[in-house]
């Protein structure tokens, strides 16, 4: 047994460190924990329910790294380390206490321009994306320095993202074992990972391979505690339902227990400060809510009212708030209780109404009951009769967390092969084996479909996984093996792949493109993409996209044609739709849509550029002209949300919107020359903006990229037919651009459509 009633002080840490927490004593779950984190370099996995302070663990094993480098004058020298965790905290706690540098790892960052950086927060996809570098450009150096590796909510393993977090620790693992790594933090990395409460947190504990002496104290450093150790006791309650009448019902008999009274509001002050709120909003249903003690919080709502209903809301002035999603997504709103109406959302990769992910619902009711706000709380869940005791075994900790590795095996296997971490069969078994997927196989063969669990067979079984996934991986070009099937070699489109961070399908669609494919062809390889599987076709969206498809003022360049040739009158898949939503967003003047409509717009702008420029290298090592010329073209276009050749071109400017161009347009200015030659005061009158707005478009046009003339020369002609040409590049004028601009010089043959020669001039 535990004695959860000792708790341990703040003190017990040097005085550098102390500052760190704002609190005397830790409590139980940490005290109990306090001798693994800090005194001890073991790895460790912790479960606890939602609100029992796991954070805070993470915090004394960052300091019991920065702990090796104290010095006689109490300060220390800065050690590298990964976690993911709340970056405005951390940055607050380490950075202004300690002086240590936290930054976030974002999909587009560059691991070599972090050296100075000590904390690291990220998302396992993030991760992935971002390490997928081989030795030549830094990813090496850059796994080398980290020396702890922190996991939060390790239980999302069981949900489809979890296959990145298994992938990055099977790495690591991996690397770790390298002998150039020798000395580096990587050598001797700490693994620390907390969860909710689950059954089988043994088989994590297992996966993380904790070092043997500490087999010796503890099976596997594990550490599991139930709800009696949450800081506010939390009542949870499942309730089975048919569909949304009887939740009514239940909702109704509730308001009609009170006498009709509206429960809400508890005096003439609070009604007063209500009423003045809700005039500060602009959005009308907002405010009648807000009238009467409710609000309602989503994505979609404007920042400036978002943070009105937060305040009201943490202030007490709103007791009842409904909400999506977004209260399992980081936005911190506790309540005393929750109320989850209905556990099945829309699944857009799906196509149909599926249950929430775990940590989801997970996070969802740790809202409830938070120490800092109250002292109890309560978690009421409605949801199917059939799927009540999901969610029982969900809350008592009695659901088994499973692997997600093996339905994106293939992609997560060609970017080990890429690395060269994985460079034979025999190592892509050794790779497997590092897995989660790995240590539950074992455990439950049953459910990867393997018959047995002896030793040979699962051998044998993992042997056919690599083989079934790299002979196919081979198939389409991305890798390469010897005439045994035995080693393996990365080609480049698998690189590409890799470096993209695409889906295996998506990479087959790109490779299966027709020769001299226009730019029809590539918007529809974007739209059956499986980065952009989840955006669906609606019924309310019909009529627009009808409308949209059937413009005839000549906005939307390519329209959705039926097998006769004509226009459809009908549009009818979620590929027609994202096809028109290209076109509309690139016509220079998009339809005005809703807000979900509006977010499927971008998610396709922001995919669509990734994937269009690696059609455009793609290409490129075919050596097919044509394609990557028109495959840069469109990534460009994609990224700025025009086409290249539209009358909104001066859209690109900062300060210039649809209605000032289009202003501009209306008096004849519709290129950057026209408008480097207008006077400053004639433009303001133009528009009908004051003083200084024309000299603002005028230093904006100055920070565009410089201009570029070309100049082909015929320098020798051989009497065999062939030409010796030279291209001189010239800059006519300066430019006073901060940023760094990439031109792309491409030479090749239109009637051969082959590729000559390839550059980026910077």
């Amino acid at each position: 047994m535990h004695d959860l009633d000792c708790l341990k002080a703040v003190t017990l840490l040097p005085a550098t460190f102390r500052p760190i927490f704002t609190f005397r004593y830790f409590n139980s779950v940490q005290s109990e924990c306090f001798s693994q984190a800090f005194l001890s370099d073991d790895n460790m996995v912790v479960s606890a329910p939602t609100g029992s302070g796991k954070t805070v663990l993470f915090e004394l094993c960052i300091l019991h790294l920065l702990s090796r480098s104290i010095g006689p004058d109490g300060q220390f020298q800065h050690t590298p380390g990964t976690l993911k965790t709340k970056l405005r905290e951390w940055k607050q706690k380490f950075g202004q206490v300690l002086g240590l540098n936290c930054q976030e790892l974002t999909g587009d960052a560059d691991v070599r321009p972090m050296p100075d950086t000590d904390i690291i927060l990220t998302t396992p996809e993030k991760f992935d994306s971002i390490t997928r570098r081989n030795k030549d450009h830094g990813g090496l150096s850059f796994f080398a320095d980290v020396g702890l590796f922190e996991i939060d909510e390790v239980h999302l393993l069981h949900e489809p993202r979890g296959a990145a977090l298994e992938a990055v620790v099977s790495r690591m693992k991996m690397l770790s074992r390298y002998p150039e790594m020798g000395g580096c933090p990587l050598s001797t990395i700490r693994f620390v990972a907390v969860s909710a409460t689950i059954p089988n947190i043994e088989d994590i504990g297992e996966w993380l391979k904790v070092p043997p002496r500490a087999l010796k104290r503890h099976v596997y450093d594990l550490r599991t505690f139930g709800e009696e150790v949450r800081p506010v006791k939390l009542t949870t309650k499942v309730l089975g339902k048919k569909g949304a009448q009887e939740a009514a019902t239940t909702v109704a008999r509730a308001a009609s227990s009170m006498n009709f009274r509206n429960p809400f509001i508890k005096s003439q002050e609070h009604y007063e400060r209500l009423q003045l709120a809700a005039r500060s909003s602009k959005d009308k249903h907002l405010q009648e809510c807000i009238r009467c003690g409710v609000g309602f919080h989503n994505g979609g709502m404007d920042m400036i009212e978002r943070s009105l209903v937060e305040n009201l809301f943490l202030r007490g002035d709103i007791h009842i708030l409904c909400t999506t999603n977004t209260l399992a997504h980081g936005v911190n709103l506790p309540a005393h209780t929750v109320i989850i109406k209905s556990t099945q959302y829309f699944n857009k990769d799906k196509g149909c109404y599926t249950e929430y992910e775990r940590s989801t619902l997970v996070q969802m009711c740790g809202r409830a009951g938070r120490p800092q706000f109250d002292d109890n709380g309560l978690v009421i869940i409605m949801t199917r009769r059939d799927t009540v005791h999901l969610y029982e075994n969900l809350l008592s900790g009695s659901e088994v967390v499973e692997s997600e590795l093996l339905p994106a095996i293939a992609e997560h296997l060609n970017a080990e092969i890429v690395l060269m971490t994985v460079s034979d069969v025999s190592l892509a078994i050794e790779w497997l084996k590092a897995s989660f997927l790995y240590v539950r196989i074992k455990k439950n063969p049953q459910h990867y479909k393997v018959d047995r669990a002896r030793e040979d067979h699962l051998e044998n079984h993992l042997k056919e996984i690599c083989l079934r996934n790299v002979n196919e991986l081979a198939e389409f070009r991305l890798v390469e093996t010897d005439e045994y099937g035995f080693q393996l070699k990365p080609l480049e489109p698998g690189r590409l792949m890799a470096k993209y961070y695409l889906d295996f399908s998506t990479m087959k669609e790109i490779t299966k493109a027709p020769i001299k494919c226009a730019v029809e062809d590539m918007i529809y390889t974007l739209a059956k993409s499986q980065e952009l599987s989840w955006i669906q076709l609606r019924r309310n969206e019909k009529k627009l996209l009808n409308d949209i498809n059937g413009d005839t003022t000549g906005k939307i360049k390519y329209h959705v044609l039926g097998v006769n040739g004509k226009i459809k009158k009908r549009i009818q898949s979620r590929e027609e739709k994202i096809f028109l939503l290209i076109n509309d967003a690139l016509s220079g003047d998009p339809s005005t849509l809703d807000f979900t409509m509006s977010q499927d717009v971008t998610a396709i702008c922001t995919n669509g550029t990734r994937i269009s420029r690696c059609m455009s290298e793609y290409f490129r090592f075919m050596k097919r002209f044509k394609e990557t010329v028109t495959a840069l073209k469109l990534a460009k276009c994609i990224h700025e949300r025009l086409w290249e050749d539209s009358s909104y071109q001066l859209k690109q400017l900062a300060g210039v919107g649809m209605v000032t161009a289009k202003a501009f347009l209306q008096s004849g200015i519709d290129s950057f020359d026209k408008l480097a030659k207008a006077d400053p005061r004639k433009l303001e009158a133009i528009t009908g903006r004051k003083y200084p707005f024309g000299n603002q478009v005028k230093e904006a046009l100055d920070k565009l990229p410089p201009r570029i003339d070309m100049k082909l020369i015929e320098t020798r002609r051989n009497t065999s037919g062939n030409h010796e040409l030279t291209l001189i590049l010239t800059r006519p004028g300066k430019t006073t651009a901060s940023i760094c601009n990439v031109a792309h010089l491409v030479v090749g043959s239109e009637k051969t459509n082959r590729l000559y020669y390839y550059e980026r001039i910077r």
